[in-house]
């Protein structure tokens, strides 16, 4: 088998990459290499041609995933141009949706990641990345009389209590209750 072009493995790259901060969202991170090339529909092998290590795609995959967020949120910003209460209320429904706690794969990072930031990876590149993301986050909540970290604790926090408890009617309540007392303020 020849070698692939330069265009051809920064395609790969950016596809490891990408399958990466899906997996890692919805499995966690201890998810295998070969099972993330093979999610990827490319070789175990090619792995250590594009990453030193599992921590630097694990660094990568976080900044990813972050990366999406902020999209996600300044095309809701877009969406609701000078808007920026409409936006925030429309954010915090969003997120705290049935449809949003049941994809984790494309969900949130800051509740997705935490609980394998909190088991070590806080102190690698995807800790200081997920830190960062996490305050820019709550940062993008703020308002005027708050700074957004209290709105940020009470969302990712009902969302990860909410998949926890997926399959009882307590999942949708959380969800619920968490909404009407975060926009009620708005």
């Amino acid at each position: 088998m020849g070698r692939v072009s330069q265009a051809q493995a920064q395609e790969n790259r950016r596809r490891v990459v990408e399958t990466a901060s899906r997996l890692f969202r919805e499995q966690g991170t201890h998810v295998s290499v070969a099972d993330l090339m093979k999610e990827a529909g490319l070789t175990h092998g090619g792995f250590y041609k594009q990453f030193a290590s599992k921590e630097a795609l694990i660094d990568e995959a976080t900044a990813h995933a972050f990366a999406e967020l902020t999209r996600r949120r300044t095309t809701g910003l877009e969406r609701h141009a000078g808007q920026r209460g409409s936006a925030r209320r429309a954010l915090i429904e969003a997120y705290l949706s049935v449809e949003h706690r049941d994809d984790l794969a494309d969900g949130c990072p800051a509740a997705a990641l935490a609980t394998d930031m909190a088991r070590g990876l806080s102190a690698q590149e995807a800790g200081r990345v997920y830190s960062e993301g996490v305050a820019d986050f709550a940062d993008s909540l703020s308002t005027e009389d708050e700074d957004g970290l209290t709105r940020l604790c009470t969302m990712v926090g009902a969302l990860v209590l909410s998949r926890a408890t997926k399959g009882s009617p307590l999942s949708e309540e959380i969800l619920s209750a968490a909404r009407a007392a975060l926009t009620e303020a708005d």
